[in-house]
């Protein structure tokens, strides 16, 4: 059995909803993983902001505007009239439940209780327009199985057992709908696996039920060698390997979401990443084979903070780096690069929450400069440490001023720091100097 994964906007229309039935509706069994309609799940996020700040009014306003939309899209797509209203019926209560909600004291659960509904709402629209097209389908709830443990990882064991009973118990079809992004937590409430998290579920699912493939439907037709967003001419990559994929999605593709790989790489499941607009496009296929070296393609992360902790006199004695680490240890906060000299030691992190309290106890005992609005630029493909050619890519100095350098550290992933107002620049660069390198 497949897992196939469609995003926002792969059911953003009932064009596109078309398509994606289309696609699935070839006989074989399934489990299909949806998530929020496209815009939907920032909306979420407004009404729930609005009732953070106790602004009712606008939150029932976009409430409205929301499901107004919501029911163009239903008479849109289903004409069967008993299916139309039942799917009504469901979507109304769904935003009933919204509005409940403005009248509640604002907490994380309650955040995550309305953010979850845009994925139970995208499901049931769905699994009822192949109802009508008479395409055997069974719609189970993703509440039902997937966990996040106190640590919010998933429960792999957990999931499994729950979801090997859950399709035991299900009618049975072609074609089992499920919800990405949503979970329960260890405390039984709703939570979610973060944006983009619907990658994620479609790979939990897949390691879980031992998928012979796990398939990321989205709008473009595979990686990319670049971000297209900022060069031109980037080129869909045809194979990566889980270590290439993850090192890339990690540092800012974003395509795929981090985590995504990790289920299923040690069973050795096939990732595959596809457009559902162009579903005859090859994509990206994404195994546990290396099938080239060199530099396949380039990521950026924004949002990049630098710390240089300087310290003459204790950078030497032992313990001086088990004392820094402690610090981002004592505020959750978890560190991307890492350069050392003989005085200094720079590093980066990319979630500044506790920032002035890492920066107050390293200031008891080494001198803290901060650098903010920084990009890491990651060069990712197989053993690129070694390739001959990988020495081209610091032609990128002459142009650019380059914060940090990590290299050496994995076999296949350099990765540069710059501030993030060259980023672009240092993208085309890169692009310019590298690509003729090897055959994508």
């Amino acid at each position: 059995m497949k897992v196939l994964k469609f995003g926002g906007t792969s059911v953003g229309s009932v064009k596109n909803m078309a398509n994606v039935k289309n696609i699935i509706n070839d006989g074989e069994q399934k489990i299909v993983v949806l998530s929020a309609m496209s815009g939907t799940t920032n909306n979420l996020v407004e009404i729930a902001n609005c009732i953070k700040i106790e602004n009712s009014d606008q939150a029932i306003a976009s409430i409205n505007a929301l499901h107004e939309k919501y029911t163009d899209v239903i008479d849109e797509l289903l004409h069967d009239k008993p299916l139309n209203s039942k799917t009504k019926t469901y979507i109304s209560d769904r935003f009933n439940f919204l509005v409940e909600c403005t009248y509640k004291e604002y907490s994380q659960v309650l955040d995550n209780e309305i953010l979850a509904q845009g994925e139970l709402m995208s499901t049931f629209m769905f699994n009822s327009y192949l109802r009508q097209e008479n395409i055997s389908a069974t719609l189970l709830s993703a509440l039902d199985f997937m966990s996040i443990d106190a640590n919010n990882e998933p429960a792999f064991r957990t999931i499994e057992n729950k979801l090997a009973k859950v399709l035991d118990s299900a009618e049975n079809a072609d074609i089992y709908i499920t919800q990405g992004f949503i979970c329960i937590d260890g405390e039984g409430n709703i939570s979610n696996l973060q944006r983009g998290g619907s990658d994620y579920t479609a790979t939990i699912i897949g390691a879980a039920i031992r998928a012979e493939e796990v398939q990321i439907w989205t709008d473009i037709d595979g990686m990319h060698n670049n971000d297209p967003r900022f060069v031109e001419g980037t080129k869909p990559i045809s194979d990566l390997s889980f270590d290439e994929a993850a090192e890339l999605a990690y540092f800012g593709a974003k395509i795929l979401h981090p985590q995504t790989v990790l289920p299923v790489r040690g069973y050795g499941i096939p990732v595959r990443l596809k457009n559902t607009m162009e579903p005859s496009a090859k994509g990206t296929s994404i195994t546990s084979n290396h099938s080239e070296t060199g530099i396949k393609a380039i990521a950026a992360k924004d949002g990049i903070t630098a710390i240089k902790i300087k310290s003459g006199r204790m950078l030497q004695a032992h313990g001086f780096l088990k004392k820094v680490f402690e610090i981002f240890e004592t505020y959750e906060t978890s560190i991307d690069m890492i350069t050392t000299s003989e005085v200094a030691v720079s590093l980066t992190i990319d979630n500044d929450k506790n920032l002035e309290n890492i920066v107050s106890e390293l200031k008891e005992f080494a001198s803290i400069d901060v650098d903010t609005n920084q990009s890491i630029i990651c060069l990712v493909g197989h053993s690129i440490v070694n390739h001959e050619g990988t020495h081209k890519l610091f032609k990128i100095l002459k142009d650019v001023k380059v914060r940090m350098i990590s290299y050496g550290g994995s076999k296949n992933n350099i990765s540069l720091l710059v501030d993030t107002d060259n980023k672009i620049k240092t993208l085309q660069k890169l692009n310019s100097y590298l690509f003729e390198l090897v055959t994508l």
